[in-house]
């Protein structure tokens, strides 16, 4: 049995992407696993002041959710990032998010296993391409860490059009994998 964290990224509460989060949970669930979702969207968070404190006290300086939020993250044996992909990359609020958990860089902690659920209005694979630039970006910043999995919903551009896509089956047996 795993700890999976979920983080969600959308601004939109019931958007496409937090829908392949929610099949994700339902199959990690399935199969044993604790999971637990956070939405950056509920997360009182400021942007990094790139102070570089962390650097030396390995906290930030910014007192708001985040401190929270990294250490539940240090004690998830998985991480799966939902995202919408604007601009061919990870939402601005992941992006902001990845900036704020430069306390565990410092530390030099550990993950193992990230996934990735992304949705866009693009169909092309050429669309995720650059979200999993930004992804591995966050990922080689923790030696060990790797990039399991992408399931990618394309073509899904207003709230509720991924119904019936086959990202979401994809999403449920790829939680279902994690073991």
């Amino acid at each position: 049995m795993k700890k999976i964290l979920i983080i969600t990224s959308s601004p939109r509460k019931n958007g496409n992407s937090n829908a392949l989060a929610k099949e994700f949970a339902r199959g990690a669930l399935e199969a044993g696993n604790t999971v637990q979702t956070i939405s950056v969207a509920d997360l009182n968070m400021e942007f990094c002041r790139g102070c570089m404190t962390c650097n030396h006290t390995l906290k930030c300086v910014i007192n708001d959710d985040m401190k929270a939020v990294l250490e539940t993250m240090k004690e998830a044996d998985v991480i799966a990032f939902a995202t919408p992909v604007y601009y061919y990359s990870v939402s601005g609020q992941l992006k902001t998010f990845f900036d704020r958990t430069s306390p565990l860089f410092a530390a030099k902690y550990r993950f193992t296993d990230v996934y990735l659920l992304a949705t866009a209005a693009d169909e092309g694979a050429e669309a995720v391409a650059g979200t999993e630039t930004a992804i591995m970006g966050w990922i080689d910043c923790y030696p060990g860490t790797r990039l399991v999995k992408t399931v990618f919903a394309g073509g899904v551009d207003g709230i509720g059009k991924i119904a019936g896509h086959k990202a979401l089956q994809e999403a449920f047996e790829t939680g279902k994998s994690v073991c």
